[in-house]
């Protein structure tokens, strides 16, 4: 009797712990802020003639979606006047989503994003990011290259050289895709493509103002660097609205954008 007696009191005390520990967990857990990041738009030229994105809402849409799945808190933006320190400070990553032309209106704001690389920021770049702050080579260094051309839309075999990278762990070995192939140029040596297709078999290529045997033949497409301190992922995929919906890019968009949010990643 006295022993049942102490094995419930000892049951009871157990379950006490266990639930004291789950509620101190669970206070943890509601106390923690969520992660924040910032989804950057501007596409913006002094005679306003620069090319601006019809993918621009669907692509803040999708990473809005991902955020909501994934536990992180989404802000975006076209003005640049949110770029001061004392507000990236708040953001774990900054995604340039079909941002296009001039990025910043002053040097103020330039060096804010400097600042936050070099605090070991995340930086994601999509698409028409490339063609952004095409005067600033900081900028193209951080991206890890810079818009040059690309041919008129095309299907194309999209072959993954990386599967361990986080944003194509899971994606096939190699799939078609149709799409504005982007060639960018003054790639910065540190870029570790993940994403590459076989430019020779490109076509309407003859049209383009540049030299495209100057490029490399496995045509990077999507790459991570370690830049100037930050943690950096781009992905030159993504001009049709549409796709933004495709498992596919919406996956490696999700996995890239959570993989910049990371420090020692």
């Amino acid at each position: 009797m006295r022993l049942s007696l102490k094995f419930s009191r000892i049951v009871g005390v157990v379950c006490c712990l266990s639930g004291a520990t789950c509620l101190l967990s669970t206070l943890a857990a509601q106390a923690a802020p969520q992660p924040r990041i910032l989804v950057y738009t501007r596409n913006f030229t002094p005679d306003g003639k620069g090319y601006v994105h019809d993918n621009i809402a669907a692509s803040v849409a999708a990473i809005r979606k991902l955020g909501e799945e994934a536990g992180f808190i989404v802000d975006a933006s076209d003005d640049p006047g949110v770029f001061t320190d004392g507000n990236l400070r708040q953001y774990a990553a900054l995604v340039f989503a079909n941002s296009n032309n001039q990025a910043f209106s002053d040097d103020a704001q330039r060096d804010a994003f400097k600042h936050y690389i070099e605090a070991g920021g995340g930086f994601v770049g999509l698409h028409s990011a490339s063609g952004s702050e095409r005067d600033w080579p900081y900028f193209w260094s951080v991206l890890g290259g810079k818009f040059a051309a690309h041919p008129h839309q095309q299907p194309f075999t999209v072959r993954v050289t990386d599967p361990e990278f986080a944003a194509v762990k899971g994606v096939p070995a190699q799939f078609t895709w149709t799409d504005e192939c982007y060639f960018l140029d003054h790639l910065n040596p540190g870029i570790h493509p993940v994403l590459v297709t076989d430019r020779t078999k490109l076509a309407t290529l003859e049209p383009m103002t540049i030299d495209v045997t100057k490029f490399p033949v496995d045509l990077p497409l999507a790459w991570y660097q370690h830049f100037d301190g930050g943690r950096e992922f781009y992905l030159a995929l993504g001009h049709n609205k549409e796709d933004y919906a495709n498992p596919i890019l919406y996956g490696i968009i999700k996995n890239g954008i959570l993989w910049a949010m990371k420090p020692g990643q």
